[in-house]
């Protein structure tokens, strides 16, 4: 093998995890132009239920199905996964997108630094609660913050957390089907809400072709390129790349959705950048990475 393909062979995983993480920003910013006709609900709904539906038909999980399912965690993985993204709809409906995927990141970091007992995990979750001070802080104390986008996307990152505890045990026993049940479950859960908040505008003809690029942009391409990137990444390095989420999502909320955010603002996203990163790449654990970008969005 040339120098030149042994490079290629290594930057392509790495390439392929960040396209994912930006694909999935960028279908989050794309939803927004649901928003207006069926809701931050009733998209939350289509994007499932496309989705679900997506996973379904390249997975089959039917065809690979566990002797004895566990069927708790997968219940449970379900659940999370649809308050992850119903939440993250309704957060970003009032906030902006960079701020409210900054503000979700909380849930998988709380994971990661309140299951450890070292140290520099102080450092880490320190730095982020100086970041989320800094996307919240003056908003808050001026009362220019949204309360319920606020509270909205921190019960996001309550659903995320229990997605990465639920998934952890529910992917030992569906192995590569958990993205589909679980997707699938959450759409049985949030379509009702959606049809509650917008009944029938949910099947107009002209949302549909945007409802199914959502759903192929924050679903289908990126569980594609992460399929192909964890096998060939450090479990470590998926995850400091991922945590650039935040990121893609300031950079993609300002290009698509024209939002701006004030310095401090930035700084506190990068501070939140920094503090999953950096737990990331100090952990000791060496299990495998978890998808857990799937339901936020």
């Amino acid at each position: 093998m040339s120098t030149a393909t042994g490079t290629i062979g290594r930057l392509l995983p790495v390439a392929a995890c960040v396209a994912a993480t930006a694909a999935f920003q960028i279908g989050a910013a794309m939803a927004k132009g649901l928003f207006p006709e069926v809701g931050a609900q009733g998209a939350a709904a289509m994007r499932l239920v496309l989705g679900s539906a997506m996973l379904l038909a390249w997975l089959r999980p039917w065809r690979d199905w566990p002797e004895k399912p566990a069927w708790i965690p997968l219940l449970g993985l379900g659940v999370a996964s649809a308050g992850a993204i119903l939440f993250f709809y309704l957060a970003i409906a009032r906030l902006p997108l960079g701020m409210a995927i900054a503000l979700q990141f909380l849930g998988p970091l709380a994971v990661a630094v309140l299951g450890s007992r070292r140290p520099v995990d102080v450092l880490w979750a320190a730095l982020a609660a100086a970041g989320v001070w800094n996307l919240v802080g003056a908003d808050l104390a001026a009362d220019r913050l949204d309360p319920l986008g606020l509270a909205a996307a921190l019960a996001a990152a309550a659903c995320w957390a229990g997605y990465i505890l639920f998934g952890r045990v529910a992917a030992t026993a569906f192995g590569r089907s958990t993205p589909a049940l679980a997707a699938t479950i959450a759409a049985v859960l949030v379509l009702p809400v959606g049809v509650q908040h917008a009944g029938s505008a949910m099947l107009a003809p002209h949302l549909l072709p945007l409802a199914a690029l959502v759903a192929l942009v924050s679903v289908a391409i990126p569980f594609s390129l992460e399929i192909f990137a964890l096998p060939r990444l450090p479990a470590r390095t998926f995850a400091v790349l991922t945590s650039t989420e935040p990121a893609f999502g300031a950079l993609f909320g300002f290009l698509v959705l024209h939002e701006r955010m004030a310095a401090a603002q930035l700084l506190g996203v990068g501070a939140v950048i920094v503090a999953a990163a950096g737990s990331a790449w100090s952990s000791t654990r060496r299990g495998p990475a978890v998808v857990t970008d799937a339901p936020p969005a």
